[in-house]
């Protein structure tokens, strides 16, 4: 399927109902699979030991994704968050590079229709439009991208002024060094850090567009 203006290069059969990107334009020329778990394995990222020791609720608040939220969400994988998000938001748009993860969250948020929009891509190759989304959540994903500065520019970009950054990565991936320099790229861009903690399993910091 060729790519078209407002539209995204597609490698499987698209569903009108969930692909449908909101002011993005999209090449997969830059596609990056560094770091990336396979889908084939997606199974680690939705399983029932996950679910029960993880809050996803307690993400949602910490992000501050309320029922007026727009989402943008970028590594969604299966769908571990989307279907959270979906259910709280008033739109989620999920940005994944991999087409066997696309087609599992496909499935997964079916039943939250057009609330949720799937765009196969990767987002340092994304054209996102200004200040169209109220949070953009990166949970256990921002390392994965190998174009960190390019990726950092198109979702700070993306975000509205007063809106939200929510990064979440893997502590034994990302040290304390790592997680400083993604936050301060995204300094750079004009994205002031309101809060940060490290745990055993988890780095999570908040930021806020000025």
């Amino acid at each position: 399927m060729r790519a078209k203006k407002g539209i995204i290069s597609y490698a499987i059969k698209p569903s009108s109902k969930n692909i449908n990107p909101l002011g993005f334009g999209a090449s997969l020329r830059g596609k990056n699979m560094h770091g990336v778990c396979p889908s084939w394995l997606s199974f680690i990222l939705y399983n029932p030991v996950r679910k029960a020791f993880t809050d996803r609720e307690r993400i949602l608040d910490e992000s501050g994704i309320t029922a007026g939220s727009v989402v943008l969400e970028v590594g969604p994988g299966n769908g571990f968050l989307t279907e959270a998000i979906a259910a709280r938001a008033k739109k989620v748009q999920s940005i994944e590079i991999q087409e066997g993860m696309v087609r599992k969250l496909r499935k997964r948020t079916l039943p939250f229709g057009d609330k949720v929009e799937i765009i196969l891509g990767d987002i340092a190759f994304m054209q996102p439009a200004p200040e169209a989304f109220d949070v953009c959540l990166l949970y256990y994903s921002f390392h994965e991208i190998a174009l960190k500065d390019k990726a950092a520019e198109n979702i700070a970009r993306a975000i509205k002024k007063g809106g939200i950054l929510s990064i979440y990565e893997p502590s034994i991936e990302v040290n304390k060094t790592g997680m400083r320099e993604t936050l301060d790229l995204f300094v750079h861009l004009g994205l002031e850090k309101e809060t940060e903690r490290a745990g055993i399993f988890t780095r999570f910091a908040r930021m806020r567009k000025e």
